[in-house]
């Protein structure tokens, strides 16, 4: 092990090469493979129990206490204090839903809704954002850039703009909601559309951050997964430290999951948590890679030795037929997942499965999820009906204490929402009802 506090360090284990902490890279020089942020625990003064985080609130004058991912700093030590970004991310809740839990046939106190949408940005993608832009700051970086399905560029702009950074987001033509497209424009992030879908603009952003040495932020990016650890933290914050039996999670690039395992396991490595909760990820049948990777052809991390052979050939096949995403749920309309490897090695983690939903069942369990109090963006509703499906198949228990991950608010894409109610007559639908400019059509109305 590196003698550092932290470092780099390639995940492929035939290579396991290490970086210097302010390195600018995504990805192995050596092999092209993705990179973990490592820490030598014993090089950190570290917290004997994860009741030490409660004092944070005490002192909430302090900005790096109030935000929801520094007041976690001690777990995600990469830089100084005086390189950190923050614009008050974290202020989320964990809510328990007894209206969602009788939806999905759990028992009353067992969901708990991890509602994401309360972010500066509306989305969970801020806490990741806190973690890369505090290292794009460490290293002196001036322009970040990113491809994005939406959330992200929205996060990039905000972020960018508030550490005096330029910012750039590619975005495929006609993929994105009008809600998140709106935040970028209006934040001030240079807006360039691509003729293709995400994975075209994934490609493409890479590519360019490496010719113009620009500062990648999607989530090949190993500093932005270290700000989605915190959302674990606050789950645990929220269950009183304890650990849920479950986490279920939408699965897009898979960074989330990604950064979950990691988490979890570094928790446990800590001697913080005696358990590790299992992790459900739920794909759109419309974007199901990692479904069909990890269900169907049964891929598995093994301990680091990945078929990645097999992999290789399944994209392969999606090229052949001219594959292309396509979901409602837009957020994860994504069929070439970047962090398919660290989220498989979470799998692993947290003894995992993976799902598939259709998006009618997307669609009625946002429709759920909204009626009792939480109004969410159609992708963030995917762990809801995961959740559902996976109560019906018994695999989790009615009994068994659930945290659903809602990683976006409502209002990223009020589009669905309404035509949900208004054009596709859905099972929770709330059509409007037209009336004459008349006082006793307007009562013969209100009286059916």
């Amino acid at each position: 092990m590196s003698t550092e506090k932290c470092y780099l360090q390639c995940i492929n284990l035939d290579c396991k090469c290490t970086y210097d902490i302010s390195d600018v890279l995504v990805k192995c020089s050596k092999c092209g493979d993705l990179l973990d942020v490592m820490y030598n625990w014993n090089g950190h003064e570290m917290p004997r129990n994860l009741q030490f985080f409660q004092k944070k609130w005490q002192n909430r004058n302090n900005l790096l206490d109030f935000s929801g991912v520094w007041r976690f700093r001690e777990l995600l030590p990469f830089c100084d204090e005086k390189y950190i970004a923050t614009i008050g991310e974290g202020q989320t809740i964990l809510q328990c839903n007894d209206g969602v839990a009788s939806y999905v046939g759990s028992s009353a106190g067992k969901v708990h809704l991890q509602y994401e949408g309360l972010n500066p940005s509306g989305s969970f993608k801020d806490n990741g954002m806190a973690g890369a832009f505090s290292h794009a700051r460490m290293v002196g970086a001036k322009h970040a850039i990113c491809a994005s399905t939406g959330n992200t560029s929205a996060a990039l702009a905000l972020y960018a703009h508030s550490c005096g950074m330029e910012g750039t987001v590619f975005i495929g033509s006609g993929k994105i909601a009008y809600g998140k497209l709106s935040q970028a424009l209006d934040y001030g992030a240079r807006t360039i559309q691509i003729k293709g879908d995400f994975d075209d603009c994934m490609r493409q952003v890479q590519l360019v951050a490496k010719e113009m040495d620009l500062y990648l932020v999607n989530s090949l990016n190993p500093f932005r997964l270290e700000g989605q650890k915190t959302i674990m933290y606050r789950i645990l914050e929220g269950l009183n430290w304890q650990v849920p039996d479950w986490i279920v999670v939408p699965g897009g690039n898979l960074g989330n999951s990604s950064a979950f395992g990691k988490a979890f396991a570094e928790l446990k490595e800590l001697g913080l948590i005696n358990k590790i909760p299992r992790l459900a990820i739920i794909n759109a049948t419309g974007a199901n890679t990692l479904f069909e990777l990890y269900e169907k052809l049964s891929i598995r991390y093994n301990g680091g030795n990945v078929d990645t052979e097999a992999i290789d050939s399944y994209y392969a096949q999606l090229d052949k037929a001219g594959f292309k995403p396509k979901t409602l749920a837009s957020a994860i309309e994504i069929s070439r997942p970047v962090n398919l490897k660290k989220c498989l090695r979470a799998l692993e983690i947290c003894n995992g499965v993976v799902r598939e939903v259709s998006d009618d069942d997307i669609l009625d369990a946002r429709a759920i999820v909204a009626r009792w109090g939480l109004g969410c963006e159609p992708a963030s509703a995917a762990s809801v009906a995961g959740l559902k499906l996976l109560r019906s198949e018994n695999i989790i228990g009615p009994d068994e204490t659930v945290a659903c991950v809602l990683t976006g608010h409502e209002l990223k894409d009020p589009t669905a929402t309404v035509n949900y109610h208004i054009e596709r007559n859905g099972r929770f639908s709330n059509k409007p009802v037209e009336v004459e400019n008349d006082i006793d059509e307007i009562i013969r109305e209100l009286k059916k």
